[in-house]
C-alpha cells in the first residue's frame, strides 16, 4: 500500500501540471503513454519491441493519437490524414503476413491492429478532451476515480455477488452499482453547483451514468485481455500499480464515449 501511495502522489505530482499546461507539453506526454501502453501490448504478444510490426504499431499509435490539425496543417497533401495513415499501416501488418513466412499470422495482425486502435483512439480522445477544457476532461477522470475507488469500498463492505468472477474476481455487483450511484451523485452535483458545463442536471446525470458504466467495462476489457495473455499486469512502470494500461483502461473507453456524447465538440 505505502508502494502505490508513493507512486501515485508522484505521478499526480508530474501528470496534473502537464494536464492544466496542456498544449504541446500535454501532447507529447499522451503520446509517450501511448506508446508505453502499446509496447505492454507487444510484451504480452511476446512481439519484440524492436521489429517492423512494433515499429508499425508505434506510428500507428501516434497518428491517432495526433490532433485533426496535425494533419491539415499544409505540410502533408490533402490525402493525407489519421484515416489514410491507418489503412497503409493495415496493408502493412498484412503484407508482413505474407513475408514473414510462420512468424506473423493473420491472428498476429489482427491482435496488434485491434491494439493500436484501441490505446491510440483512446488517448488521442483523451488529449481532445484536455483541449476542450479542464472542466470537460475532469468531468470523466473525476467519475473514472470515483467510481473506481467507492466501488472497492461498497464491494469490501457489502459484495456478495461476483460481477465477473471469471476476469476479475474481487469485483461484485454490489460494489459496481455502488460505485456509480456515488460517482455520479458527487460529480453531478459539483458540476451542477458550479455550472462548469452547459448541460442541464438530468442530461449530465444520463452522460455520468452511461460514462461511469463505460469505465467499469473498460477495466474488464483490460481484464480480458491480461486474461487472455496470462499475465497479473500489463507492465511494471508504475510500481504498485501495474502498467500504463492498468492506470487508464477505463479512461481509454470513456474518453471516446464522451466525444460520441458531443461532450468533445
Amino acid at each position: 500500500m505505502k508502494t502505490r501511495i508513493i507512486t501515485a502522489v508522484l505521478a499526480l505530482i508530474v501528470f496534473i501540471p502537464l494536464i492544466i499546461i496542456g498544449d504541446l507539453p500535454l501532447l507529447v506526454l499522451t503520446i509517450a503513454l501511448g506508446i508505453v501502453a502499446m509496447s505492454e501490448v507487444l510484451k504480452m504478444t511476446h512481439t519484440l519491441l524492436v521489429s517492423f510490426e512494433a515499429l508499425i504499431s508505434y506510428i500507428g499509435v501516434v497518428a491517432i493519437i495526433l490532433p485533426k490539425d496535425f494533419w491539415q496543417s499544409g505540410f502533408w497533401p490533402a490525402t493525407v490524414n489519421s484515416q489514410s495513415v491507418i489503412y497503409g499501416l493495415a496493408f502493412l501488418f498484412l503484407a508482413r503476413t505474407v513475408f514473414a513466412k510462420k512468424s506473423f499470422n493473420f491472428q498476429d495482425a489482427g491482435t496488434l491492429f485491434l491494439a493500436m486502435v484501441y490505446i491510440g483512439t483512446g488517448f488521442h480522445y483523451f488529449y481532445l478532451a484536455d483541449f476542450r477544457g479542464l472542466s470537460v476532461l475532469f468531468f470523466g477522470m473525476l467519475l473514472v476515480w470515483l467510481t473506481d475507488s467507492f466501488a472497492y469500498f461498497v464491494g469490501k463492505a457489502f459484495g456478495k455477488h461476483k460481477l465477473s468472477p471469471n476476469l476479475s474476481p474481487n469485483k461484485t455487483w454490489e460494489g459496481s452499482v455502488g460505485g456509480t450511484v456515488i460517482a455520479v451523485v458527487v460529480v453531478v452535483t459539483l458540476y451542477a453547483l458550479t455550472n462548469a458545463l452547459p448541460y442541464a442536471v438530468w442530461d449530465l446525470v444520463i452522460m455520468a451514468v452511461l460514462l461511469s458504466i463505460a469505465g467499469q467495462i473498460g477495466d474488464l476489457i483490460e481484464s480480458a485481455l491480461k486474461r487472455h495473455f496470462g499475465v497479473k499486469d500489463s507492465g511494471r512502470i508504475l510500481p504498485g500499480h501495474g502498467g500504463i494500461l492498468d492506470r487508464f483502461d477505463s479512461m481509454l473507453v470513456v474518453m471516446p464515449l464522451m466525444a460520441v456524447l458531443g461532450m468533445l465538440q
